[in-house]
């Protein structure tokens, strides 16, 4: 028999499972609550550390063309006046081996879906299931019940059902619901041409179609922007802090939450009016409160594993939410695929406990340095970490997968130092961190 595998959610948490753990012996089965498609377009970035796993372990060399992906040069500061008043130049290809790539939302989730069901990669095609909501799991069977009351079982349940997780609890054995941040996120895309046409003086200080993130930073507010599919949109986040908002950030909490642009405009109103030029062209917008997770202490229970957002939601300021996910999926991959076909079913929980251990200490440390930068300037003192800005991007993008960040345990272990995670423990840090906020999740 097959080794039969549920993947529950079928965003990119979901179908980055499901692409990394096709072989000739893996049944999957994606189960996605939505009918797809109904999500309010964003742009969405993976960083160097996930961009080499789809890349270079997963042999998915299509990222700019098929998936119309940007390779993105820098960011660019602008103060409300349209003056670049800082630039920071990525040189991700030299420095960490793979590029920082901005795509659009659905551009990324479609390829991923291709990927994860064509009949032209090696291993069984995943099934995707729309329309497939959980009513509860059994964590030590690996049985899904649906809300039609169907029961499907496995030998291998991954929860990448996304920050709201129906599952989390039954791994738990109690309630985490996310925590609001304090801050919210409009979000928008506007073509191009409509910001030349309609928005020229934006378009001239800003130049919308060159492939870098912009951000203009005001009145405890932030417009984040960047192009996509090869400069032909143009997508744009405003983050407003909760107290600010002239709608109720408390209700938006569903991804196709639907804003309000005159209420959108009124929250911008002390923004310059070329900035406010390009506002106006926004005609779906989304509003999403940003919420995060403190570290959980563990996400595995009998056959069931927490991955991506589910997992360890985190805010954008590092733009490591999607590329976390990525890595969760190749830590499965990693150990799943090589284990022996005639033991794994009986193995199941070793293996989870050995993904758990590849990944828990990083993602709890990128968890608590994204929910730091966010904090005003005022509050860094009473930071945990004491890393510099430049020092966590190293250990964001270095990150060479969960073999070798297994293989590296022990050592640090018989040379009797602390987890990496309490080293990192320690405050104030010498400088403020910029954050590196992105439109991405």
């Amino acid at each position: 028999m097959p080794f039969r595998i549920i993947i529950v959610g079928g965003g990119i948490a979901g179908l980055a499972a499901a692409v990394a753990l096709r072989s000739p012996n893996h049944e999957i089965t994606i189960l996605e609550q939505s009918r797809l498609g109904t999500e309010i377009g964003a742009t969405i970035s993976l960083q160097p550390n996930a961009t080499r796993i789809l890349q270079q372990t997963w042999g998915l060399n299509h990222l700019l063309d098929h998936a119309k992906g940007t390779v993105d040069c820098g960011f660019r500061v602008y103060n409300v006046e349209g003056r670049l008043v800082n630039e920071v130049a990525l040189r991700s290809k030299t420095q960490y081996g793979a590029d920082r790539i901005m795509w659009h939302r659905q551009d990324l989730h479609t390829y991923l879906k291709d990927a994860a069901t064509t009949e032209e990669r090696d291993g069984i095609p995943a099934i995707l299931r729309t329309s497939s909501r959980i009513r509860n799991c059994d964590c030590q069977s690996g049985a899904v019940t649906l809300e039609n009351g169907e029961v499907l079982e496995a030998d291998l349940v991954i929860a990448a059902d996304g920050v709201h997780s129906a599952i989390r609890t039954s791994v738990l054995e109690e309630e985490v619901k996310p925590k609001p941040t304090g801050l919210s996120a409009y979000r928008f895309m506007v073509s191009t041409k409509t910001l030349e046409e309609h928005a020229p003086d934006f378009a001239a200080k800003i130049k919308p179609a060159e492939p870098y993130t912009p951000m203009i930073m005001a009145h405890d507010c932030r417009l984040i922007m960047g192009p996509a599919r090869n400069g032909d949109m143009y997508s744009v986040v405003g983050l407003v802090p909760d107290e600010r908002m002239n709608e109720d950030p408390d209700s938006a909490q569903s991804w196709i939450t639907k804003g309000d642009p005159k209420k959108m405009l009124e929250t911008y109103k002390d923004f310059p009016i070329w900035a406010k030029e390009m506002l106006k062209q926004a005609k779906n917008i989304g509003l999403w409160q940003l919420r995060d997770l403190d570290p959980l202490h563990t996400w595995n229970r009998g056959r069931v594993i927490l991955i991506g957002d589910a997992a360890h939601a985190m805010l954008p300021t590092q733009g490591q939410g999607a590329s976390q996910a990525i890595e969760d999926a190749e830590a499965l991959g990693a150990f799943f695929n090589d284990a022996e076909e005639n033991c794994m079913r009986d193995d199941v929980p070793d293996i989870l406990r050995r993904v758990i251990n590849a990944r828990h200490e990083r993602v709890s440390l990128i968890q608590k340095f994204s929910r730091d930068a966010a904090k005003p300037a005022t509050e860094n003192g009473s930071s945990e970490i004491k890393m510099r800005p430049g020092e966590f991007m190293d250990y964001n993008c270095l990150y060479r997968g969960a073999r070798e960040w297994e293989e590296r345990q022990p050592a640090e272990q018989v040379e009797g130092s602390s987890s990496t995670l309490d080293e990192l423990r320690l405050g104030p840090r010498e400088s403020v961190p910029t954050p590196i906020a992105t439109p991405s999740a």
